[in-house]
């Protein structure tokens, strides 16, 4: 469930060059088609206010996104403009604005610009380059009024500028998207685990997040109106995304099945985005039998979107639904062990993981017990792809305050526990030692989100638009 974003753009000047320098407003006109250009090809809804070179264009812009509801403001200098054009916009849209100072070209030519011999046409052309010349007196401004801001320095084609950009996009995308996000709780907390508490208000408060309380009876009800039919079709599913192992008994995979498709229908009824889940009940219950049969069908929403955590843990499946936002996963994780002698940390997790980023096949395979857990059941199996990853923790500090703990490290090949839970082997920078030190040192809880690819700084982006703290383990 990724919500589009809708992004506003203006670009700013001065009127009164217009009359002074011929086809200067047409060439910064155009640089400015180009940025609208290729902000759409980022997918989202541009809301283009086009030039804006005096108050009163300002005003009417700051009025056209507030009512088309944009989620950020890409602010382009096309050349010299007076912060009086810039500001009302700004004031009246009330939305993360990203300053985008960016030249026609890397280097003038210097020989072929002094040749022309002509100071006012020189002139002109100076003023389509002189984007720099505004950027401190805009800076200035919002600071002095209290304005949030990022600036984005460079030339039209440069890469490193657009990488930029796109991580803006993107985290903007984050944004909006947990804000509309629907977060079922299913259960209670693994109880003692005083590290995974967490407070809804706050988690609301930060990231516009709503909760939705669910009720184990509702989804046994749900269980109960599965048909045969649809247990079938799920089985089928199953043996499409997961290698099911010949150990898993038949009534094992009918009941992990027929629970996969309550949890379906729950999440259909509640238009749920992500979910964290715990219970044990009592032998005999019928609640029993449902919460031993999750896992799989939790697996399965994971991989299509809906992110789902086990123990409760909601501030982990906020991290783990901003990773899946991004595109790089969110698998649910722990510490497990470590070895000294590679160098490496092991983290994984029993329950349900994202088998969209796992190296090879998912494993489907019955485990005799579930550890610190009641009953016995279905599990997966997986490691996730090797390469780059980014580990994530949504951290409640000591004073309630909401902080990102980031890390960029490696998923490595090696040995992994044959145990019937997701769990990989990852290298870090500053050593095995150093990170769980530093990472601990924190305060997270004990469980991450880890995702492939390194996106930290989409991350800190994502921290700036929403006003948290982030602290870089590595």
């Amino acid at each position: 469930m990724k919500k589009s974003v809708r992004i506003g753009l203006f670009g700013i000047g001065l009127d009164t060059y217009w009359h002074q320098f011929k086809g200067l407003r047409e060439h910064l006109d155009g640089y400015q088609a180009e940025i609208a250009g290729k902000i759409r090809e980022l997918g989202v809804e541009l809301v283009d206010a086009g030039m804006v070179d005096n108050p009163e264009k300002a005003r009417e812009a700051g009025d056209l996104f507030r009512r088309e509801l944009v989620d950020m403001i890409f602010l382009y200098v096309s050349t010299y403009a007076l912060s009086s054009t810039v500001l009302p916009v700004v004031q009246q849209a009330k939305v993360p604005v990203v300053v985008l100072n960016l030249q026609p070209v890397a280097q003038l030519d210097y020989a072929k610009f002094n040749a022309l011999n002509d100071r006012g046409l020189m002139t002109g052309i100076w003023l389509e380059h002189c984007q720099s010349c505004s950027a401190p007196e805009i800076a200035c401004v919002f600071n002095r009024a209290g304005v949030a801001y990022h600036l984005v320095t460079g030339y039209l084609q440069e890469e490193n500028a657009w990488k930029e950009i796109r991580d803006w996009v993107d985290a903007a995308r984050v944004a909006a998207t947990m804000r509309t996000n629907r977060v079922g709780v299913l259960g209670h907390y693994y109880g003692g685990m005083l590290d995974v508490y967490s407070d809804l208000t706050q988690q609301s408060a930060v990231f516009g997040s709503h909760f939705e309380l669910l009720e184990m009876c509702e989804l046994h009800a749900l269980r109960e109106a599965v048909t045969e039919s649809q247990v079938s079709s799920k089985i089928e599913e199953f043996s499409t995304r997961f290698e099911v192992s010949k150990e898993c008994a038949e009534p094992e995979i009918r009941r992990a099945a027929r629970t996969s498709c309550a949890l379906d229908a729950l999440v259909a009824k509640h238009d749920l985005g992500s979910m964290a889940y715990y219970y044990e009940s009592v032998d005999g219950n019928p609640y029993q039998d449902i919460v031993t049969s999750v896992i799989a069908g939790n697996t399965l929403l994971t991989g299509r979107n809906i992110p789902v955590a086990g123990e409760c843990e909601v501030k982990n499946v906020q991290a783990m639904k901003i990773m899946d936002i991004l595109g790089c996963g969110g698998s649910f994780s722990e510490f497990y062990l470590a070895d000294f002698k590679d160098d490496v940390v092991y983290l994984g997790h029993d329950g349900p993981a994202h088998f969209a980023i796992a190296e090879g096949r998912v494993g489907l395979v019955p485990l005799p017990v579930y550890h610190g857990k009641p009953g016995n059941g279905l599990s997966i199996q997986m490691t996730v792809k090797h390469g780059p990853v980014t580990l994530l923790s949504v951290v409640q500090q000591a004073g309630g305050k909401i902080l990102l703990l980031i890390a960029e490290g490696r998923s490595v090949s090696g040995p992994v526990l044959q145990i019937g839970n997701t769990n990989s082997r990852y290298s870090f920078a500053i050593g095995a030692k150093a990170f769980m030190n530093e990472w601990s040192k924190s305060g997270p809880a004990h469980h991450c989100a880890i995702g492939v690819g390194h996106v930290a700084d989409k991350i800190v982006k994502l921290s700036s638009l929403i006003g948290l703290e982030t602290r870089r383990v590595c």
